[in-house]
């Protein structure tokens, strides 16, 4: 029984600028890792083949010491690796995968699918059908000639495929690089393994897509998966298991606090997650002085245990207590201005209000403790 591992969108070369120097490149290191592990699974489950649906790359223009990582991420499977060119790494006149040939980089078990047609991989008994992308962006369905493709007599036909199956995706991913959501049917394929979505979704019970191995963004759609297929043989239905690869886990969360609750259940779910995390949190509503400091400590911890945290609070608005204010100990000037940063913070929502209520709040403290040691 054939059996292959399909994965797609790897995006090799993609920078993490967004995050500190550091945790940019352990996210980039990951994504090396990610390969590896692919490797490793496809040996594990003794797969005949590894398909890569496109976007190995990120960019045309990245390093040829890129280039060289990838192809030697690989090796820890010797079998047949099929690698299709993507939106992102389309196969032009001159791309990164003719620069890669050039620098000797891709190893005799690598079929770069630079061309449309078919793959036969012999040994394996499958036939690949390959619809590469020869530009960023195409108009057609790219997939509908493989109806006429030929594969060999008792193969599995599987395609593989870069782009959108119209009509069932989100409304927000491009409406370029068509696929027919029948094209499975159509063409009397057995499997069509595809990329462009970065995350596993199947179409049917012939068609899928994998996800990227490493999550690279924040968005719920199951990213950080592989899939291993098994293919009986010609007209037979695949069975299709899903695999976690990713190391980090990539959060985004946009949380209200109100009242104290609130804050309480924030801070039980940052502690929940793992030290894998990559968080990306924003805060509104309005917090006292005491869950302020609270939130900070909580967050302070946080950041050196996770692999990113990052927390904008501009829209978070302190909302002192009496309490709050009894315990800063501050009267006369210093108290008339306490009350003065407080009206200003809530008739205006001055955020330069907040901070040096904020400021002046952790140097009362700061005197208060110096003071009773």
């Amino acid at each position: 029984m054939p059996k292959f591992l399909h994965t797609a969108d790897w995006q090799m070369g993609r920078a993490f600028t967004r995050f500190e120097t550091e945790d940019g490149a352990a996210l980039v290191e990951a994504r090396f890792e990610a390969i590896e592990t692919l490797a490793q699974l496809a040996i594990e489950h003794q797969c005949d083949a590894v398909l890569v649906a496109g976007d190995v790359f990120d960019a045309q223009t990245v390093s040829d010491r890129t280039i060289r990582r990838v192809f030697n991420a690989t090796k820890g499977f010797a079998g047949p690796w099929v690698m299709l060119p993507g939106n992102h790494d389309a196969a032009l006149a001159e791309s990164v995968w003719t620069r890669a040939q050039r620098l000797g980089a891709v190893p005799e078990n690598v079929h770069l699918a630079l061309q449309p047609g078919v793959v036969d991989l012999e040994p394996q008994g499958l036939s690949i059908l390959c619809a590469p992308l020869t530009q960023r962006h195409t108009y057609g369905d790219l997939t509908e000639p493989f109806s006429g493709y030929e594969s060999q007599n008792g193969f599995p036909r599987i395609g593989l495929a870069h782009g959108s199956v119209q009509g069932l995706l989100p409304d927000e991913i491009d409406s370029t690089n068509p696929i027919a959501p029948d094209r499975a049917e159509a063409s009397r394929l057995d499997y069509l393994g595809l990329g462009d979505w970065h995350g596993t979704k199947q179409i049917n019970e012939r068609t899928w897509y994998s996800g990227t191995p490493e999550p690279e963004r924040f968005r719920n759609n199951e990213a950080g998966h592989a899939l291993i297929v098994e293919v009986s043989g010609p007209g037979a239905t695949p069975v299709v298991t899903r695999l976690p690869t990713g190391r980090y886990q990539w959060h985004q969360w946009r949380e209200t606090l109100a009242v104290q609750s609130d804050l309480e259940q924030l801070l039980e779910r940052l502690d929940a997650l793992p030290e894998s995390a990559v968080v990306d949190l924003h805060l509104e509503g309005s917090i006292t002085l005491a869950g302020e400091e609270t939130l900070l400590q909580t967050l302070s911890v946080a950041e050196a245990r996770f692999r990113s945290l990052r927390c904008e609070r501009s829209g978070l608005q302190l909302a002192p207590t009496d309490e709050d204010i009894a315990a800063l100990k501050a009267d006369g000037y210093v108290g008339e201005v306490i009350e003065n940063l407080r009206q200003r913070q809530e008739s205006a929502q001055d955020d330069a209000a907040r901070d040096a209520l904020a400021i002046l709040a952790g140097l009362l403290r700061e005197r208060e403790q110096e003071a009773s040691q």
